[in-house]
């Protein structure tokens, strides 16, 4: 216990310091994590924070294999890689707990956006979840299936019903689902105050879950997504898409833009591509309706409220893959599954997918740039096929060698695999690659004059 000070200011003031000094010297309650940052040397300080970012236990923030997942995204040809992923496995220190996402930016400093939103997110979900939830979220005592209705296109007061059972089982899916959009919402406010990040005109998507045991809790905004590999009556391996892309030219969607005064339309050089607009010019014609960040736009429509779902997992499910538009855009669900179950090695199949959607870009778009895909393949059954995952040698690679190819779908095309670099932290601007003319899709219609004019939008 703390000593009172005597009497005296120099003396007092002494006892003081020594009391400060003796506690101090006991150590901090505070984890790692929750320690802020020491002040070190200028030329040591950014490589610091760097290194304690990357010794997080269990996350995975780049190209790489963990213990349940592997994860790959390559950069497009439409300047710097604007995806951004994170695995964290023993996700609150759990075992059985793992975190996912994926992060597609959009404009000039969509990266940035992307990329912070990717190392805050986590850790804001974790303290409003587990604060309130110290176990499982979700009580599965009767081994009941239980999944909310789909309902992705419901406004922030949206009020409608769900399929969890009444009583205490859905007061606890809905306080769930309120720590998600809480942790969402403080999120987006955080940009919107951080100075060192203009996101008036830029911003992220993000598809999330989090798996706890037998519980899967998905939280999507924009147009990634998330689809789980399970098999059907029949045994065979069918797509089952867990989100739905939150487009602004769906109904709900679109009428809540209109009520803030929001456009939805398509330019003619892309008609079968919908964005929205400002009230009164052309810009920046975003092709979402929700999004972290891009604040020139939150009072006409935007927002940055994920649509929750949760599911319980049955034996016949598989895997889930998050993946950015890029792979969607050019691929069928049914087509990325094909492509996981086809591969010799499992710690290989997030970069399969990226192999094929860049194939398929330059096959169906070959006018077009290629965007920049990011996929993550989370497997659901390790336990019960451990032998076939091969895990042990690829976490010793993490992901940067040699696997086995995979077997691939074929596209009916001679283009050869694409020789690009494979890193995520591309240091090529956005400056320096411009759009020669119209691509099919992210593509921007009319510059605002707000900001840097090399605008890179969804």
């Amino acid at each position: 216990m703390m000593a009172a000070p005597s009497g005296g200011g120099c003396s007092g003031c002494l006892d003081c310091l020594h009391d400060i000094v003796h506690a101090l010297s006991m150590g901090s309650c505070l984890t790692v994590e929750q320690r802020p940052a020491m002040a070190t040397g200028g030329a040591h300080k950014g490589r610091d924070v760097k290194e304690r970012k990357e010794k997080v236990e269990g996350r995975i923030i780049g190209n790489g294999v963990g213990n349940l997942a592997c994860m790959f995204t390559r950069q497009g040809k439409k300047g710097t890689n604007q995806d951004a992923m994170v695995v964290w496995e023993n996700f609150n220190g759990r075992s059985d707990t793992i975190f996912c996402g994926v992060f597609d930016g959009h404009g000039p400093h969509g990266h940035i956006v992307a990329r912070k939103v990717r190392d805050t997110l986590p850790s804001k979900l974790r303290a409003l979840i587990y604060d309130d939830f110290g176990e499982s979220p979700i009580c599965n005592s009767d081994g009941s299936i239980l999944e909310e209705t789909l309902s992705p296109y419901a406004d922030e007061e949206d009020k409608s019903p769900v399929s969890v059972e009444k009583g205490e089982r859905q007061e606890s899916f809905l306080s769930m689902k309120d720590s998600f959009r809480k942790a969402f919402r403080v999120t987006d406010k955080e940009l919107k105050l951080n100075r060192n990040i203009d996101s008036i005109c830029s911003g992220s998507t993000a598809v999330t879950l989090i798996k706890q045991g037998q519980d899967l809790i998905v939280a999507n905004l924009g147009d990634s997504r998330a689809v789980l590999g399970t098999r059907d009556q029949n045994g065979r391996l069918v797509a089952h898409q867990l989100t739905v892309d939150l487009k602004p030219d769906h109904p709900r969607e679109a009428r809540r833009i209109r009520r803030c005064n929001g456009r939805v339309f398509a330019h003619q050089d892309e008609p079968d591509v919908s964005r929205l607009w400002l009230p009164n010019c052309n810009s920046p014609g975003l092709a979402m309706a929700r999004a972290f960040g891009d604040f020139c736009l939150k009072d006409f429509g935007l927002i940055c409220v994920p649509e929750v779902t949760y599911r319980q997992i049955s034996k016949k499910d598989e895997f889930i893959i998050l993946a950015t538009d890029g792979v969607w855009d050019v691929l069928t669900n049914q087509e990325v599954m094909d492509v996981v179950a086809s591969c010799s090695e499992r710690s290989s199949a997030a970069r399969s997918i990226v192999d094929l959607a860049n194939q398929a870009w330059r096959f169906k778009y070959p006018t077009s740039k290629t965007d920049d895909c990011a996929t993550i393949c989370l497997f659901l059954d390790v336990e019960d096929k451990a032998a076939g995952l091969s895990v042990s040698s690829s976490v010793a690679s993490k992901g940067t060698g040699s696997q086995a190819q995979p077997r691939k779908p074929r596209l009916h095309t001679s283009v050869p695999p694409e020789d690009v670099d494979d890193g995520s932290e591309s240091n090529i601007s956005g400056d320096e690659r411009s759009l020669d003319s119209f691509t099919r899709l992210n593509t921007l219609l009319a510059l605002p004059k707000l900001g840097d004019t090399s605008l890179k939008i969804k």
